[in-house]
């Protein structure tokens, strides 16, 4: 499993970005369903939610292209990891797949710590 530093200008990125724009290419359009079960839809509704919380960049395993990490619920509940990049303003999904037990456990305390600045 990857492993992310948590970093406050992701967490004001979602939170100040009005509106989402995306970028697939053809094989990462189809990997997470083919993997996961995970739709392009889904990955999207996500970042569009509103209650997605930034992991922060990838560390570990180094990447070339820098690699952000976020939790969050899909329009239905489901909760995904997601993995990305930005490329040019648009997030650029690599992958996403449903959360480890741990996972949800980073979200929910991630959550309430920003709750508690608010």
């Amino acid at each position: 499993m990857a492993k992310f530093r948590f970093v406050e200008w992701l967490l004001n990125w979602l939170l100040e970005t009005p509106e989402f724009q995306f970028e697939w290419d053809a094989g990462n359009r189809s990997k997470s369903t083919a993997k996961h079960g995970v739709s392009t839809d889904e990955v999207e509704s996500v970042f569009r939610g509103g209650l997605a919380v930034p992991l922060g960049i990838q560390e570990s395993p180094r990447v070339d292209e820098e690699r952000l990490g976020l939790v969050g619920p899909t329009a239905t509940g489901k909760m995904l990891a997601i993995a990305f990049t930005l490329r040019e303003g648009k997030v650029r999904p690599i992958s996403a797949r449903p959360t480890h037990k741990k996972e949800k456990g980073a979200y929910e305390q991630i959550l309430r710590q920003i709750t508690e600045r608010v």
